[in-house]
């Protein structure tokens, strides 16, 4: 809990601001993937090639030297978001609004409220959270915020249906958008300014809390920097700009999670046969399994060239995390069987997420570079909001959500 916060916060608050962005015919080149999505030299070569992307401030690793010295990257993030402005990339509205943005992948669309969130509400718990973070990440982005002086990545929220946001949504997306955009992974943007915005704050009142999907450190990071500035402000009223972090809020029916797959390096010194006889042992084993397990309660394992089924019988005690499948894996093979001890930080342990991971398994295994690979079911939104509503704590890699949010369409200045 904040310090000296109000102890009884009213449900969500959303406000508008004065967005800092990209012209309408430069937002294909600005927009980048999150500085936490794909590997940095994959990121280097892109941001190499384009002067424009905001990888040179979202990840600005990718214009400096391995080793490079404590704080350099997040001066060079904030020297590249003031060359952003003085080139005109970016430029930030001239009064505060809300907008609409929607996702689109084949079939699957998603609309979400592009708004800034309250801090106090994310150290109240009316943003809940379902993920541990860690204290280096989070010592990094904040300092990266305050740098910036700007949340320059959205923090991907959800909420619990509601019908008249609904509504006012399908109207916003009859008008002429702001931004309409195909990246090269396929993924549409478009975006749109609320007329509404007004109607869309008081809307929000109904929402009793909303959810942390993908962004807990951006969102600890900005509650963070929201402390920081608000101890080193003396005459903080509590109105201030700082108060508030990026956000875009999606309701819960339209958001889609994918398997987050894993792979493990070696058998833990066991032989292939001492292994496979210890699987057996605590799971009902079949051949010719699909690579993608069709329901919850099962577990595809690629071995040895093959594809074995693992399936259990459901503890009826079991509590909303301990029942996850992820968790019973951990709990009955990669732990005890594997020694993967914390698979947050275990080096032998590895994951891939989204719709190629299971491709990316078989021939991880293949290649040799793992010697096991399991394929899940997808976590369900249910299950996360069920976990974070009870306070609990998902097992990390439980959730991988698809499409990705771009950043450097909005950023959000704390002053």
């Amino acid at each position: 809990m904040l310090a000296g916060g109000p102890q009884n916060l009213r449900p969500m608050r959303i406000k508008s601001f004065k967005a800092l962005r990209p012209p309408c015919a430069l937002a294909a080149e600005v927009a980048s993937l999150p500085y936490d999505v794909g590997e940095l030299e994959e990121a280097r070569k892109i941001a190499a090639a384009n002067p424009k992307s905001f990888l040179h401030v979202e990840r600005p690793e990718v214009d400096l030297p391995d080793g490079f010295a404590a704080g350099e990257d997040h001066a060079s993030a904030a020297q590249h978001l003031k060359l952003f402005q003085q080139n005109g990339w970016l430029a930030q509205d001239g009064h505060e609004q809300l907008y609409l943005y929607r996702l689109q992948l084949g079939s699957h669309v998603q609309k979400g409220i592009i708004a800034c969130c309250h801090v106090e509400e994310y150290w109240a718990d009316v943003i809940k959270k379902h993920e541990k973070t860690k204290k280096p990440v989070e010592d990094q982005r904040t300092a990266h915020v305050l740098k910036c002086n700007a949340n320059t990545g959205p923090i991907f929220l959800l909420y619990k249906d509601q019908a008249a946001i609904d509504e006012t949504v399908e109207q916003v997306e009859r008008g002429a958008p702001l931004f309409d955009f195909t990246a090269v992974d396929g993924i549409r943007h478009t975006v749109w300014q609320i007329g509404y915005a007004a109607e869309i704050v008081k809307q929000f009142g109904d929402v009793p809390c909303a959810y942390i999907a993908d962004g807990h450190h951006r969102a600890a990071s900005a509650g963070r920097a929201g402390i920081a500035r608000r101890e080193a402000n003396p005459k903080h009223t509590g109105h201030e700009e700082y108060n508030w972090f990026l956000s875009v809020l999606f309701p819960a029916s339209q958001l889609q999670i994918l398997a987050y797959n894993r792979y493990v390096k070696d058998l833990n010194g066991h032989s292939p046969e001492a292994f496979l006889a210890k699987v057996k042992s605590v799971f009902t084993v079949t051949e010719n399994a699909a690579p993608k397990p069709a329901t919850p309660g099962n577990v595809s394992m690629y071995f040895q060239g093959r594809w074995l089924g693992l399936s259990w019988a459901p503890d009826p005690m079991a509590d909303p995390v301990s029942a996850l499948d992820v968790s019973v894996l951990q709990s009955k093979l990669l732990g005890p069987v594997l020694g993967i001890d914390d698979p947050r930080t275990n080096p032998r342990i590895g994951y891939f997420g989204g719709f190629d991971a299971v491709e990316q398994l078989r021939k991880r295994v293949d290649s040799g570079g793992a010697a096991v690979a399991f394929s899940l079911h997808p976590t369900t939104v249910e299950q996360l909001m069920a976990i974070s509503d009870a306070g609990q704590i998902m097992p990390p890699k439980s959730t991988w959500f698809e499409p990705k949010l771009r950043s450097g369409l909005f950023v959000h200045l704390l002053d």
